[in-house]
C-alpha cells in the first residue's frame, strides 16, 4: 500500500522487451535505501516488486498486462517517473490509501499556468467516472490528489508548486498519458451499492 506522496523522481536507464514482458532498470539512489529484493515499489502509480538492486539502480519486471494497461510501456531510457516506497505501518498516512493497481490512463486535455498554481484537465475513461467526486481523491502518476471539478468523461486537478516541483506532473503536456487510480473507498462503496440494486 502506498500514500501517493512521491518520495523522488528515477530515471529510466534501460527497458528490455520481449513479445509479451518487460525488464525495467531505474536509477534511484533514495528509494534503495532499505531496499530488499521482493520489496513493493510504486512507478508512476504502479506497484513493481523491486527483482535486483546494484549500487544506485533497480530492476522490475513487467508483465505483458502491465505494459498495455498502463503509461510503463511507454517508457524509454532516461524518461523521468514518480516513485514512492510502499508506507510503513509506524508513518503517519499523508495523502490517501493507493493500491499501486492503475485503474486506467488518462489524458491532459487542458493545462492553466497561474501565478500560484496550475490547472490541468485529463480526459478519463468513461467506467472510471463513477468513482470520481469533487472535493475526492484521484492518484495521477502515483501522485494523490484533491480532485476540484468533475464532468461527464473529464477530471480538473490542481497542482500546487510543491507538487510541479517534486514530481513529473510539473513537465506534463497537453496530450500527454498518465496512470490513473481511482479512490479505493470509492470503489468499494460503489460496489456494494450496485450490488443492493
Amino acid at each position: 500500500m502506498f500514500t501517493g506522496l512521491v518520495e523522488s523522481i528515477g530515471t529510466v536507464t534501460s527497458i528490455e522487451r520481449t513479445a509479451t514482458s518487460a525488464r525495467l532498470r531505474i536509477h534511484a539512489p533514495q528509494v534503495l535505501e532499505d531496499a530488499r529484493t521482493g520489496d513493493s515499489i510504486a512507478v508512476d502509480g504502479c506497484c513493481l516488486t523491486l527483482v535486483e538492486h546494484h549500487g544506485t539502480e533497480w530492476t522490475s519486471d513487467l508483465m505483458l498486462t502491465t505494459l498495455e494497461a498502463t503509461t510503463l510501456g511507454d517508457l524509454q531510457p532516461g524518461d523521468p517517473v514518480n516513485l514512492e516506497r510502499a508506507v510503513r505501518a509506524d508513518s503517519r498516512l499523508g495523502g490517501h490509501i493507493v493500491q499501486g493497481h492503475v485503474d486506467g490512463v488518462a489524458l491532459v486535455r487542458e493545462r492553466e499556468h497561474t501565478p500560484h498554481w496550475d490547472v490541468v484537465k485529463l480526459s478519463v475513461p468513461q467506467d472510471l467516472m463513477v468513482f470520481i467526486a469533487p472535493q475526492g481523491s484521484i492518484t495521477l502518476a502515483g501522485v494523490s490528489l484533491t480532485v476540484v471539478a468533475v464532468e461527464s468523461t473529464a477530471v480538473t486537478v490542481s497542482l500546487i508548486p510543491h507538487t510541479l516541483a517534486s514530481t513529473t506532473l510539473g513537465a506534463l503536456d497537453v496530450g500527454a498519458r498518465v496512470n490513473v487510480e481511482v479512490d479505493v473507498v470509492a470503489r468499494y462503496v460503489a460496489t456494494a451499492l450496485a450490488g443492493r440494486r
